[in-house]
């Protein structure tokens, strides 16, 4: 496994494996790695030759008050987990590499992210499209696998690919769960034990409404009864509860097209995210 850390390094690589006719996918992460993530591995092992990980904690979807300088990192555990699970190579930048001093350049999509975790987070996913963007420029992947456990995420990053025309195919990936049900997510770290134990009322509420659904219930606001009546009780302070059109990330009255329970609540000084896709 190759530790990759400039971009001609990179593209060498993925040009030497291009030349033998190969391919290559990208997991794009911010690092310390979880099952979550080596799910994301596997499935880009099952689409291509080779898989690249990359691993950034990319400061431009970081707010002046969120987490850039306490998220975790730890690159020994990372690498030893890719190494583990077949990865190829780790595409391991500096902020310097990735960001010119000057750098003025942006990818603002106009719809999606203006609703859910772009109301309280106005600069997040601006950056978070310019880093993938960027990604996908510098390892040349012909793959990229995304989780869907950030939703807006990869529907995001699916409509850029799409109206900028980059050769890149888009996997949603599973959510994946801890044993109890909880969203996995490098951010767990910080809830406390009673933290964690209230967060819990997410993964009730997302499956409560996924039930429903599946049984025929195609009404939001009897939907959105059912994931209140587990939220809030938690003791959790609420970002957002909605259902939402996964095609225009707007709410809607009625389930008559593929949509998405959308949750945000904050535990402690935690924020996190849980979703079901909706299905027709």
């Amino acid at each position: 496994m190759k530790i990759l850390r400039s971009i001609e390094d990179t593209r060498a690589t993925v040009q030497a494996w291009y030349k033998k006719g190969e391919t290559v996918a990208l997991v794009p992460t911010m690092g310390y790695l979880h099952q979550g993530h080596l799910s994301l591995v596997k499935i880009a092992k099952e689409n291509a030759d080779h898989v690249l990980v990359s691993i950034f904690v990319n400061p431009t979807q970081f707010g002046p008050n969120e987490d850039f300088d306490k998220y975790p990192r730890d690159f020994e555990h990372d690498e030893a987990l890719c190494k583990e699970s077949g990865v190829d190579g780790i595409f391991y930048p500096t902020k310097e590499l990735m960001y010119a001093e000057d750098h003025s350049t942006w990818v603002q999509e106009e719809n999606l992210s203006k609703t859910l975790c772009g109301v309280t987070r106005p600069i997040h996913f601006r950056g978070v499209a310019t880093v993938c963007l960027k990604l996908f420029n510098i390892t040349q992947c012909q793959v990229a696998v995304f989780g869907r456990k950030d939703a807006q995420q990869v529907l995001i990053i699916a409509r850029m690919v799409r109206d900028l025309n980059v050769p890149v195919k888009i996997i949603k990936a599973p959510l994946i769960r801890e044993e109890d049900g909880l969203a996995r997510s490098s951010r767990n770290k910080y809830l406390s034990k009673s933290d964690h134990q209230q967060a819990l009322a997410l993964s009730r509420a997302v499956s409560k409404v996924k039930k429903l659904f599946d049984a025929g219930e195609c009404s939001s606001s009897v939907l959105l009864d059912a994931a209140h009546s587990e939220i809030d009780p938690s003791g959790g302070k609420i970002d957002y509860v909605e259902i939402m059109s996964q095609r225009a990330l707007r709410p809607i009255a009625t389930i008559t097209e593929p949509a998405l329970l959308a949750v945000a609540v904050k535990y402690g000084k935690t924020r996190l995210i849980d979703n079901v896709f909706l299905e027709i």
